[in-house]
């Protein structure tokens, strides 16, 4: 996510700075999908004091969730994964494509391993097919 948004603020720079300045928003919000501890200076300003630390909470803020990548794309049109977290169908998620579209779609069905149709899929690391309300192509993440 974070080299994909850098690629397209620096291919956004070269067509047009003016298009560069109106995407920073955009360029925000995609950053902040991403997993992060809290922000500091760090030694920027000289030494850290007691006052400079994060000590109120050293966990992990995220605003996004990955659930997997498109691996292929079968004849039905169903995208094959390996599950990452937790998802269920009527869930709305989001296909990022490595040229920098998000797309939101659906969930419509999940297909397990055993070719069963299942309404949630619990259990990282499971193949599975997932059919979405719109197409996905081999080599996109899905996320929340």
């Amino acid at each position: 996510t974070v080299a994909r948004t850098y690629r397209r603020a620096i291919d956004d720079w070269y067509e047009d700075p003016a298009l560069y300045e109106s995407h920073q928003a955009w360029y925000a919000q995609e950053i902040r999908k991403c997993t992060y501890r809290r922000f500091t200076t760090g030694f920027y300003y000289g030494r850290p004091d007691e006052s400079s630390m994060v000590y109120d909470s050293n966990t992990y803020v995220n605003e996004s969730v990955f659930l997997g990548i498109v691996e292929a794309v079968d004849a039905a049109g169903f995208a094959e994964i390996t599950q990452r977290n937790k998802f269920c169908v009527g869930d709305e998620i989001e296909i990022m494509q490595p040229g920098g579209q998000d797309i939101p779609v659906q969930v419509l069905d999940i297909i397990n391993a055993e070719g069963q149709h299942v309404s949630a899929a619990p259990h990282p690391q499971e193949k599975l097919r997932v059919q979405l309300s719109h197409p996905a192509n081999p080599g996109d993440i899905l996320r929340t």
